[in-house]
């Protein structure tokens, strides 16, 4: 499309470059929710099968993967606000400041991630393995995906700066990924899984690799279309002191971050959220094979986790709108809480009963995930309110620096807990049956950890964070008002 020359304005300490583009509308949501749906066929494949492969096809030690895991999530935290910094100093291009980086790195992001699931590595020496994975999936997760991830995160505050289209940015995002973790969760155990003449299920190495291979591919060209259907309407030019001669500092920005009460507040609750639902992720697999013997239900559960999510998509559009975000988010967090309490005091065994209970929870869950996207905008706005400064990339890579933190920890803790508790890992095609002390111990960890982190995660986000719908209505007024003022 060709568009007319942006017209410039100047507000406050930064110089805003408004688009003239084609009106927001249907194609922006497809495109935004296609990059997460693309995002997920490497990201949650990892979260879920990543220690699976390790344990048994590479036959690696749990504890060990969980410490390649857990360190290697700290480099992203890392690399995730360098990102975020060289999207904020960054002049924009024809394509925006975002957008590039979308169409330079997806088929790069897919390939590596790929290359972690080869199985012909079990024929290193052990040594040999635990490099292999560590390089791989350092090279995938804290190069590739994060200047990938990053700009995506941080490009729907550009897409549009009305605060209703930004939640349905959000929604559309949360559907997206949710539809791709709910194939995921069909096709995989269908892909990686078969069972031997005894009934009991063991992994097929060759199988696991072609399953990363369509993955990869699905994931380079899902995000190909968020970049081909995504307009930056709104570009904003680095931001300068006010003599207009230097650019703010990263110090200087993190300090501004640091004291920003809201972003701290979300940080906070994504942390024991984050944790709560990777931790699950990674002992999910070791759930249905270990404690239920039965993983074929495996894709009936994600399916209708996902059915359910999806469910409460305008059920979140309506409550965020009547009560605001934060309200909404805490409603489904305490939902998600309580019916976690009843599956631990209920020691389920029918692999039914404990699908139809997920399920509940994962509704309450989908009223948060719903908004979760949308509280980053009004972060931004709330920031930019107190400091006339707008920086979208450095606080979605602060908050994604977090999230990272967070997910080194749910990486480390599957591992660290399944080696507590003695799990046994086996190498490939061989079935080890565990303890009934070991499949206990696992349900409880499927259980109790996330009912203790969302009770914490409700009470943050109740009594820490500040951006109830009052107050995200007079950020927007004050914004408004701004930039009427600057014609």
């Amino acid at each position: 499309m060709n568009n007319p020359k942006p017209t410039h304005k100047r507000k406050g300490t930064e110089t805003m470059e408004t688009k003239s583009a084609r009106s927001f509308g249907l194609l922006d949501k497809i495109g935004y929710a296609m990059g997460d749906f693309g995002n997920n066929f490497t990201f949650v494949f990892a979260s879920m099968y990543l220690m699976t492969f390790c344990t048994d096809v590479l036959g690696m030690v749990p504890a060990v993967v969980g410490t390649i895991l857990a360190a290697s999530k700290i480099v992203d935290a890392f690399t995730d606000f360098g990102m975020g910094r060289i999207c904020d100093l960054a002049r924009p291009t024809r394509d925006g400041r975002f957008r590039p980086w979308i169409k330079r790195m997806a088929i790069p992001m897919g390939i590596s991630s790929m290359l972690i699931y080869q199985y012909w590595v079990s024929n290193f020496p052990m040594g040999g393995r635990i490099a292999w994975v560590a390089i791989f999936y350092i090279v995938w997760g804290s190069f590739f995906y994060t200047a990938c991830n990053i700009p995506y995160g941080s490009m729907a505050s550009v897409i549009t700066n009305d605060a209703k289209q930004r939640t349905q940015l959000s929604t559309w995002r949360t559907v997206g990924a949710t539809l791709s973790g709910m194939l995921i969760g069909i096709v995989a155990p269908m892909l990686v899984f078969a069972r031997n003449e005894a009934g009991q299920q063991y992994v097929v190495p060759g199988k696991f690799t072609m399953t990363a291979v369509i993955f990869g591919v699905c994931a380079a060209v899902f995000y190909l279309v968020c970049y081909a259907l995504s307009v930056e309407r709104v570009q904003i030019a680095p931001a300068k002191k006010d003599d207009g001669k230097a650019r703010i500092s990263a110090g200087e920005t993190l300090k501004n971050l640091v004291t920003c009460r809201p972003l701290l507040a979300i940080v906070i609750v994504a942390i024991f959220t984050l944790v709560a639902s990777l931790g699950m992720s990674s002992l999910n697999t070791y759930l249905y094979k270990d404690y239920f013997n039965n993983t074929n239900v495996m894709g009936l559960a994600s399916m209708a986790g996902t059915v359910s999510m999806i469910a409460m998509a305008p059920v979140a559009t309506i409550l965020s709108a009547r009560i605001g975000k934060k309200e909404t988010g805490c409603l489904g967090i305490g939902i998600s809480a309580v019916i976690f309490v009843i599956m631990f005091l209920m020691r389920v065994t029918n692999p039914m009963v404990f699908i139809g209970l997920y399920v509940l929870q994962g509704m309450g869950m989908g009223l948060n995930s719903m908004v979760t996207w949308a509280f980053i905008g009004d972060v931004i706005d709330s920031q930019e309110v107190k400091t006339g400064v707008r920086t979208d990339g450095t606080v979605y890579s602060t908050y994604s620096f977090t999230r990272k933190i967070a997910q080194a920890a749910a990486a480390g803790l599957g591992g660290w807990l399944l080696s507590a508790i003695g799990y046994v890992q086996s190498t490939a095609g061989e079935v080890v049956v565990q303890t009934e002390a070991v499949r206990q111990s696992i349900y409880t960890c499927m259980t109790l950890l996330p009912a203790v982190l969302y009770i914490l995660a409700f009470l943050c986000m109740f009594f820490l964070y500040p951006l109830g719908k009052k107050q995200v209505d007079e950020n927007t007024r004050i914004l408004n008002e701004r930039r009427a003022a600057n014609g």
